[in-house]
């Protein structure tokens, strides 16, 4: 398969691009290359110049930030099918967080200099990014919201959740980085882990959380806010 036609398939199965139609699919298709990373291999971090748009042809990328006590917040982990770069590919500022291969992965790549060349022909495409751009901000301010209104086994029992849904309910995942996507110290998150663990929920081993009851869990990621 092509760079072209696997591009082309990611964004004919993305719900942002999949009604453009086939001629628009294929010229942004065309203008793209891959790209090969091993695991833990860092794509961009903050600071770098914003100067293309990636999607993951196989494998996950993380999203992260630090903070000043040195801390890694894992903002989003993305998969096969999945858009990143949107911001600073479209206003062409420094990015404004890491991306790292969680394992080894490839992915698509498309310039900013020839999607820019693009939008200015098919202005649509650029109202649906902004579309997407939207959503990702959306996204992220509702992690924001869910760290300072639910408890901590609520914000990790959505992020299991949601990991089951990409990855099955075998979930290859250290407790240090669950204490990151929910912001929680991995002690935390391993004190609530046990409770669930000897609750029949889910089992632990090494780098691993197996769930054994998504529903429960699933229940228990429906706590209200706090008021």
């Amino acid at each position: 398969m092509s760079n072209g036609s696997g591009f082309g398939l990611l964004l004919r199965l993305n719900p942002l691009f999949s009604d453009l139609g086939p001629a628009v699919i294929d010229c942004l298709a065309g203008l793209t290359t891959t790209r090969t990373v091993r695991a833990g291999e860092i794509l961009f971090q903050v600071g770098d110049p914003g100067d293309a748009l990636y999607g993951v042809r196989r494998g996950e990328v993380r999203i992260e930030t630090g903070t000043e006590s040195g801390r890694r917040i894992v903002l989003n982990s993305l998969g096969a099918g999945d858009l990143f770069g949107e911001i600073a590919l479209l206003d062409g500022r420094e990015r404004t967080a890491d991306a790292v291969a969680s394992v080894a992965s490839e992915v698509y790549v498309l310039r900013r200099s020839d999607l820019l060349a693009y939008l200015a022909r098919e202005p649509d495409v650029a109202i649906r990014l902004i579309g997407l751009l939207c959503n990702r901000i959306r996204y992220i301010a509702g992690q924001m919201t869910e760290m300072a209104t639910l408890s901590l086994g609520a914000r990790l029992a959505r992020r299991l959740t949601v990991l089951a849904e990409d990855f099955g309910n075998e979930i290859q995942i250290s407790q240090e980085q669950l204490g990151a996507y929910v912001g929680g110290t991995r002690e935390s998150v391993n004190r609530q882990l046990q409770v669930w663990r000897r609750a029949g929920l889910l089992d632990l081993r090494r780098g691993c959380v197996v769930l054994r009851d998504a529903e429960a869990l699933a229940r228990a990621a429906q706590e209200s806010p706090c008021a």
